[in-house]
């Protein structure tokens, strides 16, 4: 049985808040292996992740993974917010080197880690954590190579994370060639396909054009003409739950939703798929 997980942002508003909590309540049921929580760029939601994180953890009972990255805060800032997730009873992070506020080249604190690298290790080297990492089957927009993403890959496994979620791709084929790529080079952690459900083709597209990410010309094509014809949920829903299929057919035993706090696309896959479980389980509240 395929396990799922999800990602979600935390809230900057009351309104955001009650968006959030819905999010949840309709996700829960679906009983998946974790959820984890975002960190804007620069830290600038540091103290948000940590509330939603350890939130979350109290009152769902899921199992919260807490996003951290290296920018724009010393070492010893970075770790002490690790160490409060474990004083919390959060011992799951998805560490990443992150973005720097509006963009631009990544520039490390004085005082700071340099890379995920040296912040994996740091971690890896406290015994508290399970560590997850970003995997990138298009080239990463700073990487020289497809060839280099997977080495740096193969070195935050060799610094101690023990399992990888990929950028959001639009044909399952970009993951399993990728997937390839990593057995190759002697990558043994396990790689989750990152799925990313098509609420707004205008802002995937921008987004996806941003971090590097191929666009198939049917993609635009399709939702183009779903555009005309107000069937953009409709096939949104139908073109992540084919590209699922066609990775759980490949073996794929994990998938992790980019739900951007917005539930009902990432449920109808789920649902479509057959992983939900058994109607019964308690809602969030």
């Amino acid at each position: 049985m395929c396990r799922v997980s999800y990602e979600f942002f935390p809230p900057k508003t009351l309104e955001a808040s009650f968006r959030l909590w819905d999010t949840l309540n309709v996700l829960a049921p679906t009983a998946p292996d974790f959820v984890s929580v975002t960190y804007g760029a620069g830290g600038t939601t540091r103290k948000l992740t940590h509330e939603a994180v350890t939130t979350i953890a109290k009152t769902t009972g899921l199992r919260v993974a807490a996003h951290l990255t290296c920018v724009e805060a010393s070492k010893a800032e970075t770790l002490e917010i690790a160490e409060s997730y474990a004083e919390a009873g959060i011992t799951d992070i998805v560490a990443l080197r992150g973005d720097m506020p509006g963009g631009g080249r990544f520039i490390p604190h004085e005082d700071g880690f340099a890379s995920s690298i040296e912040l994996i290790e740091a971690l890896a080297v406290t015994g508290k954590f399970t560590l997850r990492v970003g995997a990138y089957p298009d080239r990463h927009p700073e990487a020289p190579s497809a060839a280099a993403d997977v080495e740096y890959l193969k070195r935050k496994i060799d610094a101690g994370a023990t399992e990888a979620i990929t950028q959001f791709f639009f044909e399952a084929e970009t993951f399993l060639r990728f997937r390839d790529r990593c057995a190759a080079a002697g990558i043994d952690a396990p790689i989750v396909p990152g799925i990313l459900p098509i609420e707004s083709w205008k802002g995937v597209r921008k987004f996806a054009t941003a971090t590097g990410t191929m666009i198939p010309g049917w993609v635009d094509q399709a939702f183009e003409a779903a555009a005309r014809d107000n069937r953009s949920d409709l096939l949104a829903t139908a073109i992540c739950t084919e590209m699922c299929s066609d990775l759980l057919s490949e073996g794929v035993d994990k998938l992790h939703f980019y739900t951007l706090n917005k539930p009902t696309l990432t449920r109808d896959v789920i649902h479509a798929l057959g992983l939900a479980p058994e109607p019964g389980l308690e809602k969030v509240a």
